[in-house]
C-alpha cells in the first residue's frame, strides 16, 4: 500500500471502526489515517517496572501471571456485574476485580498467561487490584497496556486511551513509509532521530531516553514550521519596494506642541524605530506592542503626520464602526490644527460623504483615512499610499498585503498595533516575521484598578460599592458574557439583567443596553450617550471590549467572569482607569474550577499586561494564547515554546536551510507547507 493511500484512509475503514466510533473520532479531528498516527499522546503511565506477586506492595504495580481461576456474578443491591479473578505467578496469588465488564470471564478463561498493571490495596483485611489494565500476552511478550511506558491520549466521551492504542498499534508499521517532513540536511544536523522511528517512540516507547528523542524530535518539526514560514515572510517583505518617507522633525515637534501632555520616554523609542523604518524603501512590518493605556494611539499618529507630512497618504483600519467613529472624532480636529486632513470611509455614512472622501481618495491628496477592514475589499484606489496602521490587530496577512499593493501599485508601510503583550517565546516563533516596538510603561498619571472577585452570593454588596461611585458622580460598566438568556449555558445574560438590574439595584439610574446583535448605529448611539455623560451604566456584551475610551468610568463589573478569559478579562478592565479617578474591576463568577481560580488571582494581583501573558501561556498552553485566534497557524502538540534553548536551535536551523536560495525549490513539499502558515492571526 503506498503512503498515500494508507494515510488518506477514512478513519471508518479501519478495522474495529464502526459508525459510532468513526463518529467519536471525528470530534477528536480524527478522520483519516494519517491523522490518527499523528494523535499524540498527552502523558504516560510508566509499567515498565515488573515485578512478582510475593514482592508487591501497596500502590502502582505491574507483573506477570497465569490465571487460576476466574468467575463472574451479578451484585442486584449494587446494579453492578462483578468478575472477580485469583492470579498466580508462582510466588504468590493476588485478587483482581472488575465492574460491568462481564465480556472478561471468556476472555482471561483459567490457564491464561497475563501482563497487569493497576492500583494494588486494601480490600477487606486484603491486598486486591481494582479494575487493573490486563493484557493476554504469550511468554517473553509485552502487552499493549501493561508491561511497558503506556500512551494517555487525548480523549472524548466514550472513547478510551485503550481503544486508542488498538487502533494506532497496527498503523506503526507503515510508519516506515512516511517521508519525512525534515530536509536531511536539518535531521543531521540537529541530531535527530528519523521521522519513522519518532513516530513509533512517542506511540509505544521502548525507554525513557527513547521517549525523550522522540518528543525533542518532533517538537523540533512543530516549532521549525512556524519559525520557518516567519523568516521567509520577512524575507519576502523585504524583497518589496515601498515609498522612501523621510523624517521631517518639524513635523513631529509641531504634533508634540499640539499635545496635552508630554510624550513618554517609551513612545519617543517606539516613534524612532518606525521613523527608522520610514526612512527606507523596503516595506516596514512592525508590530506596536503596548498595554491597555500605554499611549501606542500617540505613537501611530507620530507616524500618519510624518507619512502625511511627506506627501503620502495613510490608512488608519479599526475592527469596529464605532471605534473610528471615535478615532475621526478625536484625531480630525488635532490634525486641522496642523494642517492636515482626516476623511472616513464607513458603511453607515451617506452617499454624498462617500462621495467626496472617495474623491479626495483617489485624487492622490495627503489625507489619513480612517475605516474598517472594509477599506481593504472597496473599489477604492488609493494611488499615493504611504503607509497602512491597523488597530488590535498582530499582522497583516498575505492576502491582505496583496490587497494593498494592488489598490497602490507598490506595498506601503504596514504598522500593527495590539494592546495583547506577546511573551518573547512567542516573538520568536509566530512573530518572527514583525519587527517589534514596545511601550512598556504606562504614561504617570493613569489611575490603578483595584480588582477583587465575589461569589454570587455577594452581589448585593458588589452593587453597594457600584451605587457609591454613581453617587459620586462617576459612570459603570456591567458586562456579561451571553446576549439573551440560553437553556444549554447557567449564566447571566446582558438582555435579561438589564431588564432586572434597571427595576431592582439600580432603579432609577440612567442605563444604556448595547451587543453585538444590534445595529451599528444602535450601538454608536448608546455608546455616544454614554460617552457624552448621559448614561450612568452602560450594560453590555464584549462588543466594549476594544478601544472605547470614557474617562468617567470608573467601575467595570464582569459577571460570569469564569466565561471569559484572560485576555478578555484584562482588556475589560482596560476600559476604565483611563480618567483622573481611582478606578475598580469586580469580577462574579459562577465556577470554583482550579483554571477560573488562577486566572481572578492572577487579575487581582497584577494590572500588567506583560506579565498577564506570561501566565496566560502558563495557564494554557501554547494552543490558545492569549487573546490568539488561530487559523491553523499554532498547532502544537508536543512543543513547549518557554524551552528558550530549543527555540534558539530550531531558530538557527530554520535561518541556516533558507541561506540556500534554492532551499525551498528542492523541497516543494516544504514551500507548500510554509505557504499553508501564511495566515491571519488578529482580535478582530
Amino acid at each position: 500500500m503506498s503512503e498515500y493511500d494508507w494515510q488518506q484512509r477514512p478513519i471508518g475503514s479501519l478495522k474495529g471502526v464502526g459508525k459510532v466510533m468513526a463518529e467519536k473520532l471525528e470530534r477528536l479531528g480524527l478522520r483519516t489515517a494519517g491523522d490518527l498516527i499523528r494523535h499524540f499522546p498527552r502523558r504516560y503511565d510508566d509499567y515498565s517496572q515488573i515485578i512478582t506477586i510475593r514482592n508487591m506492595r501497596p500502590g502502582n504495580v505491574t507483573f506477570r501471571g497465569t490465571i487460576e481461576r476466574v468467575a463472574g456474578r451479578y451484585a442486584r443491591a449494587r446494579k453492578l456485574h462483578i468478575t472477580e479473578a485469583i492470579i498466580t505467578d508462582g510466588t504468590g496469588t493476588v485478587k483482581a476485580v472488575w465492574f460491568n465488564q462481564a465480556f472478561l470471564a471468556k476472555t482471561i478463561p483459567t490457564g491464561t498467561p497475563v501482563l497487569v498493571s493497576g492500583e494494588l490495596k486494601f480490600k477487606v483485611n486484603d491486598l486486591a487490584l481494582q479494575s487493573p489494565s490486563i493484557d493476554v500476552v504469550d511468554d517473553g511478550l509485552t502487552g499493549r497496556n501493561t508491561g511497558r511506558i503506556v500512551p494517555v491520549y487525548p480523549q472524548t466521551e466514550g472513547l478510551s486511551s485503550r481503544q486508542l492504542r488498538a487502533l494506532i498499534e497496527p498503523l506503526l508499521p507503515l510508519a516506515a513509509t512516511l517521508d519525512d517532513p525534515l530536509p536531511p540536511e536539518v535531521v543531521a544536523s540537529a541530531g535527530l532521530i528519523p521521522y519513522a522511528q519518532a513516530i513509533a517512540e512517542i506511540h509505544f516507547p521502548t525507554s525513557p531516553m527513547m521517549l525523550a528523542k522522540a518528543r525533542n524530535r518532533l517538537a523540533f518539526e512543530e516549532l521549525w514550521y512556524l519559525i520557518l514560514a516567519s523568516l521567509v515572510i520577512k524575507h519576502e517583505i523585504k524583497t518589496e519596494a515601498a515609498p522612501l518617507i523621510e523624517f521631517k522633525v518639524e513635523a513631529v515637534k509641531a504634533l508634540l506642541d499640539e499635545l496635552s501632555f508630554e510624550a513618554t520616554p517609551d513612545q519617543k523609542r517606539a516613534a524612532w524605530e518606525i521613523f527608522q523604518d520610514l526612512a527606507h524603501e523596503q516595506p516596514m512590518n512592525r508590530l506596536l506592542e503596548g498595554d491597555v493605556g500605554s499611549g501606542k494611539t500617540v505613537v501611530a499618529t507620530m507616524a500618519i503626520v510624518m507619512a502625511i507630512a511627506a506627501g503620502y497618504q495613510t490608512a488608519l483600519m479599526v475592527p469596529t464602526e464605532i471605534l473610528a467613529r471615535q478615532h475621526l472624532a478625536s484625531m480630525t480636529p488635532l490634525l486641522a490644527r496642523l494642517g492636515y486632513e482626516a476623511v472616513a470611509l464607513l458603511g453607515k455614512q451617506s452617499a454624498a460623504d462617500k462621495k467626496i472622501a472617495t474623491a479626495r481618495i483617489g485624487e492622490g491628496t495627503p489625507v489619513l483615512v480612517i475605516g474598517t477592514q472594509a477599506l481593504l475589499s472597496g473599489k477604492v484606489d488609493f494611488p499615493n499610499l504611504g503607509l497602512v496602521v491597523i488597530d488590535e490587530q498582530h499582522r497583516f496577512g498575505v492576502a491582505q498585503r496583496q490587497a494593498l499593493k494592488q489598490k497602490s501599485g507598490r506595498l506601503p508601510h504596514l504598522l500593527s498595533m495590539t494592546a495583547t503583550p506577546i511573551p518573547r517565546s512567542l516573538q520568536l516563533t509566530v512573530y518572527g516575521d514583525l519587527d517589534l516596538s514596545i511601550i512598556e510603561h504606562v504614561p504617570p498619571g493613569r489611575q490603578p484598578i483595584t480588582t477583587k472577585a465575589y461569589e454570587p452570593k455577594n452581589r448585593p454588596e458588589v452593587y453597594k460599592l457600584v451605587n457609591a461611585q454613581l453617587d459620586e458622580g462617576r459612570q459603570a460598566f456591567i458586562v456579561y458574557s451571553l446576549i439573551e438568556p440560553n437553556e444549554q449555558i447557567m449564566a447571566r445574560s446582558a438582555v435579561a439583567e438589564y431588564e432586572r438590574l434597571s427595576k431592582g439595584p439600580f432603579k432609577g439610574r440612567k442605563i444604556g443596553l448595547v451587543h453585538g446583535k444590534m445595529s451599528a448605529d444602535d450601538k454608536a448611539e448608546v455608546m455616544g450617550a454614554f460617552a457624552s455623560g448621559e448614561l450612568d451604566i452602560l450594560v453590555a456584551t464584549t462588543v466594549i471590549e476594544v478601544g472605547i475610551d470614557v474617562p468617567n468610568a470608573a467601575v467595570m463589573l464582569i459577571e460570569g467572569a469564569e466565561r471569559f478569559g484572560l485576555a478578555a478579562l484584562h482588556q475589560l478592565r482596560g476600559r476604565v482607569g483611563r480618567g483622573q479617578y481611582a478606578s475598580y474591576c469586580f469580577l462574579v463568577a459562577e465556577s470554583k474550577s482550579p483554571g477560573t481560580l488562577e486566572r481572578i488571582k492572577a487579575l487581582e494581583k497584577t494590572n500588567d499586561g506583560f506579565r498577564l501573558a506570561q501566565i496566560d501561556l502558563e495557564l494554557r498552553g501554547p494552543g490558545q494564547i492569549y487573546g490568539l485566534r488561530q487559523h491553523g497557524t499554532l498547532d502544537l502538540q508536543l512543543a513547549d515554546i518557554g524551552d528558550a534553548k530549543l527555540l534558539a536551535a530550531v531558530r538557527n536551523s530554520a535561518a541556516a536551510f533558507l541561506a540556500d536560495p534554492a532551499s525551498l525549490t528542492k523541497y516543494p513539499a516544504i514551500a507548500a507547507r510554509v505557504n499553508g502558515l501564511k495566515a491571519v492571526t488578529s482580535l478582530d
